[in-house]
């Protein structure tokens, strides 16, 4: 959480080429699927969800006008989500708010003070206000609010460029609402695990925690998509590399959102289309919940030394 990611990059730009026809909509990205009805290769942004497989956008508009009933041919995400005009605009509010709150650090004349507001720390003490802060202590919007905070230009940077290169193909794949869940639970269990084994005083902060959970997630819909695995295997190697070799990182965070990001990722994209919506908001409850007992736990446990 502490640093960000080592060097993130998008599921659909890799150079690795293996023979695969290119989408009829998006010539530079490769893919295994077809659209049911005109064979024609279609990525997962061009993706509509059919009864059987999926169609591309041409078919489903041409659908529309066969008597159908409109829930049918109503375009669907690879998961599911309705299909958006604009399918990066939650990746683009959850970069302005990450921005934003880094220009609020810097426009702060005392930045520290609205850094050591916000990140999160298990449990200190606080020579200004002569008493303890933390989570323990009862500040939990420190579980959030660290996820949107950085204190270094590199450091937003990096993240920054993580979540526009991940989250912009998985925001069109999985849909808005589910995207934005797929964040928040891989940053909040990021913290969760960093405030449950980190030593209580010591703070951290940044995205990171939620962009590994968006490289879990990648890897998992790549996976789904037959995709070559080679490019997301390297860039997920080379991250936990940095995460566990480069000083002041919080690899707690990394672990943490990697892990969520993926659980959630599989519960959504592999979920039987029969019970799509109660396997998917399910998995997302489970991850919750086991996140608010972590979290629970560490409370209990700092308290009980007072």
């Amino acid at each position: 959480m502490d640093n960000p990611p080592g060097g993130p990059g998008g599921q659909d730009q890799h150079a690795v080429t293996d023979g695969r026809p290119s989408c009829y909509r998006h010539p530079g990205r490769q893919t295994g699927i077809s659209c049911t009805r005109c064979e024609r290769p279609i990525c997962p942004e061009c993706m509509v969800s059919a009864s059987v497989g999926f169609q591309c956008p041409e078919c489903v508009r041409q659908g529309s006008g066969t008597g159908h009933s409109p829930t049918a041919n109503r375009p669907r995400t690879l998961v599911g989500g309705t299909i958006a005009a604009d399918p990066r605009l939650i990746t683009k509010i959850l970069l302005g708010i990450n921005i934003a709150v880094f220009v609020a650090v810097l426009a702060v004349g005392d930045h520290y003070r609205l850094v050591d507001d916000l990140d999160l720390v298990g449990r200190a003490f606080n020579p200004e206000l002569r008493q303890e802060v933390g989570v323990a202590d009862g500040e939990w919007y420190r579980l959030v609010t660290a996820m949107f905070l950085h204190q270094e230009v590199w450091h937003i940077a990096f993240n920054m460029l993580g979540l526009w290169w991940l989250g912009g193909p998985l925001e069109a794949a999985l849909g808005r609402v589910r995207f934005l869940a797929l964040y928040l639970l891989s940053g909040l269990a990021g913290s969760a695990l960093t405030y449950l084994v980190a030593e209580p005083h010591e703070a951290s902060l940044g995205a990171s925690g939620a962009i590994f959970g968006l490289l879990g997630a990648t890897a998992v819909l790549m996976r789904r998509l037959n995709y070559d695995m080679r490019p997301v295997f390297a860039l997920l190697a080379l991250n936990l590399l940095f995460t566990f070799t480069w000083p002041g990182i919080a690899w707690q965070a990394h672990v943490g959102g990697l892990v969520a990001g993926t659980l959630i990722a599989i519960g959504m994209v592999h979920a039987p289309r029969e019970h799509r919506a109660l396997v998917q908001y399910g998995t997302c409850a489970l991850v919750l919940v086991a996140t608010i007992v972590i979290v629970m736990t560490r409370t209990a446990s700092l308290t009980s030394l007072m």
